[in-house]
Order: C-alpha cells, then structure tokens, then sequence
C-alpha cells in the first residue's frame, strides 16, 4: 500500500468518529489537521531514490610523485651520520682504531694526541669500548668511551666537534656496582687457580696485597691451600666494565686461616684497611717480601760468598727475580739512602723510626730520592745485578739498631684493632661476610648481585 493510500484511509477513519460525538468530534476535527499537515508535507518532500539507481562517476587524478634524488635529498639529515663501536685490540695504535670506526679525520687524530683530557684515549687498554659518530665524509663528530683515572675511579671520556673545533671532556662515571664470590683450590700457582675461578688478575693481586704480610706468595703456597674471595665488579649496559676492591678474603695456607675483610670509616668509606673477622688489623708495620712473586737463593746464615769465595756470614735474604721486577718498601718510612753502594751496587735504604731499618741491594734502576717518604708497598726500585753480583736479584736486609737481623725471625708490631662505635659498625660487616664465607664452603662458586 502506497503512503497516499495510507493517509487517506488514516483521514476517513477520523471523519467517521467526527459524527460519534461532540467531544469526540473536536479532537477528531484535531487529529484530522494534524494529518492533512503530515498529508502535504509528503506531498512535497522528494522521495529518496534508492541507492543502486544513484549514477557512479569514475575521476582519475595524477599525484606528483618525488624523483630518487629528492627523497634521498629528504633523508639526508638522517642518514648523514653513522654510529660506529669498537672494542681496543691488543697491539691497537690511535690510527687503526679510528680507521675501523670509520674515522678518516686528521683534525681528530692531532687533537687526541695533543689534547690532556682526550689523551687517555691512546692508552686504552685491550676490551674496552669506544663509540663514535661520523658524518659521510668520515669526519669525527663525537666519541665516548670509559677512562680509568685510579683503581677506584672510572670516568667517562667525552670528545665532540663544535663551531670552534674539537672539545674533550672527563665527567664522573656511574656505574653498576655488583658483588661475586670465588672460591678456589691451589693446585700448580695462585694465578693457575684464580683463573680456573674466573677471578680477575687484579683481584688476584690484591688477594697478594691482603696477605702479603703473612704469606710469601713465592715460597709459601702449597697444593690443596684454599681461598675465597668476595669483590666488587663495576658494569655498563650489561657488560662488566672492570674489578673493583676486594671487600672479604679467606684464605687456607699450610693448615692455617687468614681471613680479611674490608672495612671503611663512617666520615670516608674510601679510606679504610683490611681487618680480621674479629676486628684485629691485618695490616703489620712490614711485609714479609719485598717482591710479589720470588724465590729464595740465599738465606740468612753462614755461606761461601759468590765472588770472594770467603765463609761469611749472609747477612740478608736473596731474591731471585727477573731484571727489571719491582722492588716494594716493606714498611713505612722515610728514604735514609739512595744511590751507588759499591759492592752492594745501586741501593736504597729505609728508615722506620729509631730502631728499624731496611737494605734494598743490587737494583737496576733506583726509583726513591733520599729524604723522601715512602708508604708501605710502594715502589722504590727494580731488580738489577750491579755491585758484586753474578746474576739478577735482590739483597735484602732487615736492620734492628744498624745490625742486620733475620727477617723470618722478627714479630713486627700490628696495627690498632678497632674499638667503641667502629668495632660494633664492623661486626656488622663482618658478619655478612662470614655468611658469604659460609656459603661458599664446599667447593661452590657462588654469585651474587648487590
């Protein structure tokens, strides 16, 4: 039925209730206006044509589109410069590396080399990390890498090109600090063992420093002798950086223990020593060998003298050691002696107060100047064979009141033990450590993130 026919039949119906009543026929006569408005508003109003009837109208429209060069030209800012990472190779010049960076910059290279802050770069050590960006003509725009200022500081080296020329600075390093254990057995070195652990060299040379005033390293180890090692590692972006400090020690030789633990003060955790678990410094006013890694070819006693051929008294100990070796001040001190001794050669005497004094002979080259101070440990000449000597070592002597006394024999004083505050302070160390001890009992290597 078409919408006219419906509105018809709608209007009929009305005009009959008209005639029902009088009521109903004034809202009747209502309703009939109202639908003869509804009637001439379809009247008038067009009717939709359906969809499918509308006419489709194809327009085509060719869009410019950019030739090759003008989108690479688009893009140049972006791809003008390309960041390259290189590790340090052994045997690495500052021309090689740059060259696999992609550096092809003689501006660059000259201002390394004469620059005091970017000079570190040429002394990089072996796996360390250098990134550079460089623009299209291998001009170097920037460069980044990690500097080593102490053992206990790490900076990062910053060079960058600017409107003036190049700029290199060395700003603070915050790295991720880590904590792992080691523990190992001897069985041929200290250096064999430590690297099955995975113990870096360095922390090796340091376990040598800890102990160094009650094991000879040289003379002293023996197979089955033990160690466990707690230390810092220092990270970047998930890669170990370096070592750190040792913070706790144990280590098991001939039967005996000797355990150690680090220990900073409250105002300086820098500066701090090495103490047992019972708070006693370790530290002893002498080491008991002036040189790390030796062995003995003369003792202190009775003997027929190399080159005399007279039976006389030794009255020192001799160390054997490649030309060239350093030679550590066993004690603290000030230089009393530096220079040529005749059949002693090249030889340096230390002063430990009024009693004490040590005798450092045959050396190659003398690093010490005569009324200088010198710390425990410190280097003060290398291993020669001037003077009466038939092949390279080291003379050494220890002097109690001028006379020349065995050093195996003598019980040096020890350092302060802790007290009050500091000792309760420590014995909280302490006693992590003697938990991390305990955890690397029984051949387990543990690790542990701090």
């Amino acid at each position: 039925m078409s919408l006219r026919a419906k509105l018809l039949e709608v209007a009929g119906a009305l005009v009959s209730a008209l005639r029902a009543s009088r009521k109903t026929r004034l809202i009747s006569g209502t309703a009939l206006g109202l639908s003869l408005v509804a009637f001439g508003a379809a009247g008038v109003a067009p009717i939709a044509p359906d969809a499918a009837d509308l006419p489709v109208t194809l327009i085509v429209e060719e869009l410019p589109v950019p030739d090759l060069n003008t989108q690479i030209a688009a893009l140049s800012p972006a791809v003008g410069q390309f960041v390259a990472e290189e590790r340090v190779r052994p045997g690495d010049n500052l021309a090689a590396l740059l060259e696999r960076l992609g550096v092809n910059d003689p501006q660059a290279a000259s201002f390394i080399r004469s620059d005091a802050n970017a000079r570190p770069l040429l002394g990089l050590r072996p796996g360390r990390r250098i990134q550079a960006t460089v623009d299209g003509d291998g001009r170097l725009l920037s460069a980044s890498t990690l500097v080593t200022e102490n053992r206990d500081e790490l900076k990062r080296l910053v060079i960058q090109r600017g409107t003036a020329g190049f700029v290199a600075k060395q700003m603070p390093f915050a790295a991720d600090s880590r904590v792992e254990m080691r523990s190992g057995e001897i069985r041929s070195s200290l250096f064999a063992a430590t690297d099955a652990a995975q113990v870096p060299d360095a922390v090796a040379m340091q376990l040598v420093e800890i102990f160094s005033s009650d094991i000879d390293f040289a003379s002293d180890l023996r197979k089955g002798d033990r160690f466990q090692v707690v230390y810092e590692t220092l990270w970047e972006d998930g890669e170990m950086v370096r070592s750190g400090r040792v913070l706790a020690a144990e280590f098991r030789n001939a039967g005996k223990t000797f355990q150690a633990v680090w220990f900073g003060r409250p105002e300086d955790s820098a500066k701090g020593g090495y103490y047992d678990l019972q708070g006693k410094a370790l530290k002893k006013a002498f080491l008991k060998s002036p040189l790390p890694f030796s062995r003995v070819t003369s003792g202190f006693a009775m003997r027929v003298h190399p080159v005399s051929g007279q039976w006389k008294q030794h009255k020192g100990i001799d160390f054997a050691a490649p030309t060239g070796t350093p030679i550590r001040a066993t004690g603290d001190g000030v230089i009393e002696f530096a220079g040529n001794a005749g059949g002693y050669g090249n030889m340096v005497v230390v002063r430990h107060g009024k009693s004490y004094s040590t005798a450092y002979a045959h050396m190659s080259r003398i690093a010490a100047r005569r009324g200088g101070r010198v710390s425990q440990g410190e280097i003060i000449g290398y291993v020669g064979s001037t003077g009466w000597s038939t092949g390279p070592h080291l003379h050494y002597e220890f002097r109690i009141n001028e006379i020349a006394r065995d050093p195996n024999s003598i019980v040096v004083p020890q350092a302060v033990a802790l007290a009050g505050a500091e000792l309760q302070q420590f014995r909280r160390v302490a006693a992590d450590m003697g938990h991390r001890f305990a955890l690397m009992a029984g051949d387990s290597v543990q690790v542990a993130a701090r």
